[in-house]
C-alpha cells in the first residue's frame, strides 16, 4: 500500500482500463444465450466488483496480521480502509446482481443461497465497521479490529465459495450449474472481463489510498 500511495503510474492505467471496460462492456459483441441475452454485459461490472472486494478483504487481513505482529498503526490504517473500500464494492456487487437477477430470474432477490451468503458476509463486515467506530482506545480498536477482520475473512470464504456449491443455486458454477468459463465466457467476453477485473480492483485500491492519505493529512494538521 505504501508503494501504491506514492506511485502514480497505475492511476492512468486504472482510468484506461475502466474506460475500456465501459465501452467494451456495452458495445463489443457478446454470445447470444437463452434468457441471458444482452443482460450478460453486466458480467463485466457485477463479477469484477466481487473479485475486487475479495482481493481488498484479503489484503486487509494481511495488514491486520502485520499489525498484530508489529503493533504499527499504519498497518491497521491500511486494513481499515481496504475493508471500507471492499464493503463499498460488495454493496455495488449486490445491487448490480439484483438488477441482473431481475431480468434473468424474474425477481431481484430470490433467496438464492449465494445471494443470502453474500448478504450475510457484508453484514459481518458492517459489524466490523460498527465495532471499530464504537471503540475509543486506539490500541483496543486496532487489536479488536484486526482479530475480527481475520475472523470475518475466514467466514467469508466458505459462505461465498463453499456453501452455495453444496445446495441448489441459480448462480453459474454452483448447485450443479456449469460455471461461465465452461460454456459461455467466450473470447469476446474474455477481452473485456479480465481487464475489468484488474480495472475495478485497482479502483478499489485507489479509493483506499485516497482515504489513507486524507487521514494522514488530517493527523498532520492536528499536530500543527
Amino acid at each position: 500500500m505504501k508503494y501504491l500511495i506514492k506511485a502514480y503510474w497505475w492511476k492512468p492505467l486504472t482510468v484506461f482500463l475502466l474506460i475500456y471496460t465501459v465501452i467494451g462492456g456495452f458495445l463489443m459483441p457478446v454470445p447470444r444465450l437463452p434468457i441471458l441475452n444482452e443482460t450478460i454485459r453486466i458480467l463485466h461490472f457485477h463479477v469484477p466488483m466481487w473479485f475486487g472486494m475479495i482481493i481488498m478483504f484479503a489484503f486487509s487481513v494481511f495488514y491486520s496480521l502485520k499489525y498484530l505482529s508489529t503493533k504499527n498503526f499504519i498497518y491497521d490504517l491500511y486494513a481499515e480502509h481496504l475493508v471500507n473500500a471492499g464493503v463499498l464494492f460488495g454493496i455495488l456487487g449486490i445491487i448490480s446482481g439484483m438488477v441482473w437477477a431481475n431480468f434473468t430470474w424474474g425477481e431481484p432477490w430470490s433467496n438464492d443461497p449465494k445471494q443470502n451468503a453474500s448478504a450475510i458476509s457484508l453484514l459481518i463486515y458492517f459489524a466490523l465497521i460498527i465495532l471499530r467506530g464504537s471503540l475509543q482506545n486506539d490500541h483496543q480498536r486496532a487489536r479488536m479490529g484486526a482479530v475480527y477482520n481475520t475472523f470475518a475473512f475466514a467466514v467469508l470464504i466458505p459462505l461465498i465459495f463453499v456453501l452455495p456449491r453444496m445446495t441448489d443455486s441459480l448462480h453459474p458454477g454452483n448447485g450443479g450449474n456449469p460455471a461461465f468459463g465452461q460454456y459461455d465466457l467466450d473470447s469476446d467476453l474474455r477481452m473485456v472481463f479480465y481487464p475489468a477485473v484488474l480495472g475495478w480492483t485497482l479502483l478499489g485500491f485507489w479509493i483506499a489510498t485516497l482515504q489513507i492519505r486524507s487521514v494522514n493529512l488530517q493527523k498532520q494538521l492536528d499536530y500543527e
